[in-house]
């Protein structure tokens, strides 16, 4: 794999807020040997009801966290109270519809009213401080309100992603004890009406535990509505005052609880609460996105992710941003879209997932020149590695070679980003996630010997060895899971679940989930490296890589493909051959593939999540026992790769 250094930007180096490498690791440095005194400092920058006793306390054998114990504070109000007095009319919220060039603006004085009338919309039907709330929502406005209306009164907020199946929901329902469901009555997205009510009345049916469903009004479509238990969210809020007051929250009172895509098991609510999380949040929306004041932000993420909680809301709102709510896909109307929107807008920071990065990609670049991209500054992508080819398009392509990449990894536990490049410090690698951000000190472990492999060049399972403020609490209702998870496999470190490679300059790589390295005679290679082997062919659109069973070697490698336009038809012998030749020199001759498959499609969530656990039973020709497959944005692929895997393994 080719590493090319790309140098920091002279330009981002005189205006960022950290500006040399050397200020980068003497910050880190005394991140790591004083942590109270640094996360103290960036604790100050929220507005704090009542000082905290103590910036951390941990008891270790217990895995129990407390960050700014005894301090009092309310996310709502350092989202939105806060900034009222010096800047409450500017735009808080800029809401970019599902139709194309249609966008409401919200500023943080409005956005203080809606959420008020909402908090008390909430009151009026029971919610206490404590109560669990679940919001089932695609991308709009109320979805926010909801959130900080929660945050304001106590409440404990479980976003659930629009795209869920009624089942997932109900599990979510149940597993959170939520009295309140507030939902819309459908979702628009890519041009489709998503049927939100009608999925609440599946999920909730026959139950008692929900009281109350309150439905925002999204669309003309009409939907049932039961008397006593349903109520329109909007008529609710015109009957409440517009001021509602500030509930304070100790620090270690719980924010939120988000659920990991699990596919299989009882859902897995990570609980975060409210200090240390919003106190990450901010710090790492700032440094990491470069932000400043009068920044036009936008992050492509949905809300029902943990990217949306962090770094749509939590962190830019907390920050004074203003921060973009994308309700529509990259490719409606066309693959122009995301550029439109920062053309219209002026957007100066981009986040997004190298899912969309590839689907663009392959689109064709026209539809990224047909738009100037000139306030663009900032380019992140986030929720898994992203292929160096993809990264250089981004760079060169979207960013024409002026704009700095930031590849971001971290996960739903760790409430924040870990491991990233900064704007104005970091020289970036093409696929790497590069450098830890400040108090993140992560470890490569032999996962067949649990040792710490010192020093560089080595690959392992990721850990982390000390604590951070944004990091989960538990799992919600079984503290021993969340110990089980996270903290016995590697004692002493939290394993991530992931696998990296720190290379010969200590930079990281992440090579993806921990049961994505395939074994094969006696080698461990991560799939993400094979992918990006793969989609440095031209023909190569996507891959997706997993293990199968082999005879010989113990693990094969299974490889399913999406091809570009154009090379579809004719010559798939001789692509095939093209194709194992590459990883063979990109990797080496213990790498190259058993099996390419050529795919029609890939199973993926409406988020764009690989379901590679459909994968890996395909490839081993297991298809009975599937799971729930509802949550797949088209769900007729599963049976289409089941024909095509048999043909293949003729």
């Amino acid at each position: 794999m080719t590493q090319d250094l790309y140098p920091v930007k002279p330009e981002f180096a005189e205006r960022a807020h950290i500006r040399s490498m050397e200020e980068y690791q003497r910050l880190y440095r005394l991140s790591l040997d004083n942590p109270e005194w640094f996360w103290g400092e960036q604790a100050k920058a929220l507005t704090w009801f009542h000082p905290w006793q103590s910036v951390f306390d941990a008891d270790y054998k217990e895995v129990d966290f407390s960050w700014f114990l005894g301090g009092r504070i309310n996310a709502s109000f350092n989202c939105i109270d806060r900034h009222l007095a010096t800047h409450g009319d500017r735009t808080a919220l800029i809401w970019a519809q599902d139709e194309p060039g249609v966008y409401t603006h919200i500023t943080y004085r409005e956005l203080k009213h809606h959420v008020c009338r909402v908090a008390n919309v909430l009151l009026h039907h029971g919610v206490k401080k404590g109560d669990r709330v679940c919001l089932y929502m695609t991308m709009i406005p109320e979805l926010v309100y909801t959130m900080l209306a929660c945050a304001r009164i106590g409440a404990v907020h479980s976003v659930v992603f629009g795209g869920f199946s009624a089942e997932a929901l109900r599990d979510r329902i149940v597993d959170a004890k939520c009295k309140v469901v507030v939902t819309a009555n459908e979702g628009l997205r890519g041009g489709k009406r998503v049927p939100l009510k009608k999925t609440v009345d599946r999920a909730i049916e026959g139950m008692s535990m929900v009281e109350t469903v309150l439905v925002a009004r999204r669309t003309d479509g009409e939907v049932s509505m039961e008397a006593g238990r349903d109520l329109w969210l909007d008529e609710e809020m015109t009957r409440q005052r517009s001021t509602c007051t500030n509930e304070w929250m100790g620090s270690e009172d719980p924010l939120f609880i988000l659920y990991t895509s699990g596919s299989t098991g009882k859902p897995k609510g990570l609980l975060h609460t409210t200090g240390g999380y919003l106190t990450y949040a901010a710090f790492t929306h700032k440094m990491v996105f470069d932000y400043h004041p009068g920044d036009i932000y936008f992050c492509a993420a949905d809300i029902g992710w943990v990217t949306g909680h962090s770094y749509i809301v939590y962190g830019p709102l907390a920050n004074g941003a203003t921060s973009v709510i994308f309700e529509s896909t990259p490719l409606y109307p066309d693959a122009g879209r995301y550029w439109q929107i920062v053309d219209d807008l002026g957007v100066n920071i981009l986040y997004t997932a190298p899912t969309a990065l590839r689907a663009l990609a392959q689109a064709g670049d026209e539809w990224i020149k047909k738009y100037s991209r000139k306030s663009l500054r900032i380019l992140g992508t986030v929720g898994e590695p992203i292929n160096p080819e993809v990264w250089r398009w981004y760079h060169d392509v979207v960013g024409e070679g002026r704009c700095t990449v930031v590849d971001t990894w971290w996960q739903t536990e760790t409430g924040g980003i870990l491991i990233t490049p900064l704007p104005g410090v970091t020289p970036t690698k093409p696929g790497s996630a590069t450098l830890p951000f400040f108090g993140v000190k992560p470890v490569i472990v032999d996962p067949a010997t649990g040792a710490v492999l010192e020093g560089n060049d080595v690959s392992g399972a990721l850990c982390l060895a000390t604590p951070w403020p944004g990091t989960a609490r538990t799992v919600h209702g079984d503290h021993k899971r969340f110990k089980d998870t996270y903290f016995t496999q590697y004692p002493g470190y939290y394993f991530t679940g992931d696998g990296a490679r720190r290379d010969e300059d200590g930079y990281y790589w992440i090579t993806g989930r921990i049961d994505d390295v395939i074994n094969v005679s006696g080698h461990r290679l991560g799939t993400a490296e094979v992918e990006s082997a793969l989609v440095a062919h031209e023909a190569v659109a996507e891959a997706a890589v997993v293990g199968c069973p082999h005879p010989i070697k113990g693990q094969g490698i299974y490889c399913y493909v999406i091809l570009n336009q154009g090379y579809a038809n004719g010559g798939k012998e001789q692509l095939i051959g093209a194709l194992k030749e590459q990883v063979r020199q990109s990797i080496g001759a213990f790498a190259a593939p058993d099996v390419i498959h050529i795919a029609s499609g890939l199973p993926k969530t409406r988020s764009g999540k690989i379901m590679r656990r459909i994968l890996r039973k395909i490839a081993s020709a297991e298809y009975e026992g599937m799971g729930d497959i509802s949550t797949l944005a088209e769900p007729d692929v599963v049976d289409r790769l089941i024909k095509e895997h048999q043909v293949v393994s003729k």
